[in-house]
């Protein structure tokens, strides 16, 4: 048996490559599926738009939260902690866990 992982070649368009700023996300689900919402919120403008959304099966959700753990993991060894901005004020900044939203149960 084959456990060598298999090799993807990944091909990266012009626009994807420009990236997306996102400071903020709101995640919902159902049974057979998460929907990632990504936006930014900025200072003073009280409306904003969603620039990208990302659906993905429970399955694949859990494994790419295990895959962000691992890299942040590996990211805090190689640079030091990632602090949060108004960590020490107790200040909420940028992404949030709360509640799941009526609507996503």
């Amino acid at each position: 048996m084959n456990t060598s992982p298999q090799q993807i070649n990944l091909e990266l368009g012009e626009k994807e490559a420009e990236g997306i700023y996102a400071n903020f996300a709101v995640i919902s689900h159902s049974p057979a599926e998460f929907v990632m919402d990504f936006t930014r919120i900025l200072p003073g403008v009280p409306k904003t738009k969603v620039y990208a959304r990302l659906i993905m099966a429970p399955q694949h959700v859990k494994s790419f939260a295990r895959a962000l753990l691992d890299n942040i993991e590996k990211y805090e060894k190689q640079y030091g902690e990632i602090k949060k901005i108004g960590q020490d004020q107790n200040k909420p900044f940028g992404f949030q866990q709360g509640e799941p939203s009526p609507d996503s149960k």
